[in-house]
């Protein structure tokens, strides 16, 4: 199995992201990529440089005018010599009742200001000096992963950083700037056939449901942590079924708190059945290691071994498969969950 990324993904280094009321050094950096590299190239995954696949099939996702804001935004406002290191939000449109106008395109600060407070959703999205170049790049190894799976390979791992779930169509947020599954599955779809995108993250891919919600082509299953009381709190119910076309497309597993390795791999035996029945032709996963009980943002109890048998269960499907990293913070655990993923998988993919 081939793997994607380019160190140009590490040129994205937030300094701050908002946690408790408190500015806090964030805990998605750079680290997190090379630690990844070297293990999975140390488990026999073979590095390739993703190629430039340009904005077209990143843009059938997100709107033009969203991915403009990401590519200029910084430029902008550092011309200002009174802003801040990093571009972020300080006001928020009420989207209800009533006019609300999209902020206008422009130089001035005042401008990228009012932008930001459209297109970014939270205060985990702090965008400096290297983050377009990071965010495209991450982007550009989802889509070189698709078109190694589009032209035949059994299976691509996409190593993303920044990651992409949280990402909506025109909103940054959850440390996600372009949505690099969505990209990669739309892509595919149009190429393949039936998507399924599975994500297995600690944290619900609110991003990603809403871009497919309603659309039954593509089918998006998740297990995740109740978001009752966990980020993103807004969706990730498990009455969450699509809407129009998509009505039974979006299949949503939210655990309780303290949820141990068999609620979880039951739960990841639920959406496999759900992927069955969608009739998917390419399996899209959204791999998050947060999960692991040593990852300093999980409230569940997972072992790595559970990892390996989520390889393993993903396996059986014997799909073509697109995997795309999500999170994952302590780095021992998300190395050691990644390597036992990947092991589970390549030793039961017939394909791979």
């Amino acid at each position: 199995m081939n793997v994607y990324y380019s160190n140009r993904q590490l040129e994205h280094r937030p300094q701050q992201i908002m946690l408790l009321g408190k500015l806090t050094p964030p805990v998605e950096n750079p680290d997190r990529l090379e630690a990844l590299a070297r293990r999975l190239t140390k488990a026999g995954l073979k590095e390739v440089a993703p190629a430039d696949h340009g904005r077209d099939s990143i843009e059938a996702v997100h709107s033009s005018d969203y991915v403009d804001f990401l590519a200029s935004s910084y430029a902008r406002w550092a011309a200002n010599p009174k802003a801040g290191p990093e571009v972020l939000p300080n006001t928020h449109p009420y989207r209800g009742k009533g006019s609300v106008r999209r902020p206008s395109s422009g130089p001035p600060c005042s401008v990228v200001n009012a932008q930001a407070g459209w297109y970014i959703g939270d205060l985990n999205c702090a965008i400096g000096a290297g983050t377009w170049s990071a965010v495209y790049e991450s982007a550009q190894a989802a889509l070189s992963a698709a078109h190694a799976v589009i032209d035949g390979a059994a299976s691509a791992f996409a190593l993303c950083r920044p990651p992409g779930h949280h990402a909506f169509a025109e909103r940054a947020s959850g440390f996600c700037f372009l949505n690099n599954a969505a990209i990669a599955a739309d892509l595919i779809g149009k190429r393949v056939g039936q998507v399924a995108i599975l994500d297995f993250d600690t944290h619900h891919g609110d991003g990603t449901q809403a871009i497919f919600y309603d659309r039954k082509d593509v089918l998006f299953a998740s297990v995740h942590t109740d978001p009752t009381t966990y980020y993103p709190y807004f969706s990730g119910y498990a009455d969450e079924h699509g809407e129009g076309e998509g009505y039974g497309a979006n299949v949503n597993v939210p655990l309780a708190p303290g949820s141990g390795d068999q609620t979880f791999l039951d739960a990841c035996r639920n959406l496999v059945e759900a992927v069955r029945a969608h009739k998917s032709e390419v399996l899209v996963v959204s791999a998050g290691w947060d999960a692991h009980r040593d990852d300093p943002l999980s409230l569940l109890d997972v072992s790595t071994d559970a990892f390996a048998r989520v390889g393993e269960l993903l396996a059986d499907l014997q799909l073509p498969t697109l995997i795309v990293q999500e999170g994952g913070y302590s780095l021992e655990a998300s190395e050691n969950a990644a390597a036992a993923f990947v092991g589970g998988f390549c030793s039961r993919h017939k394909r791979t």
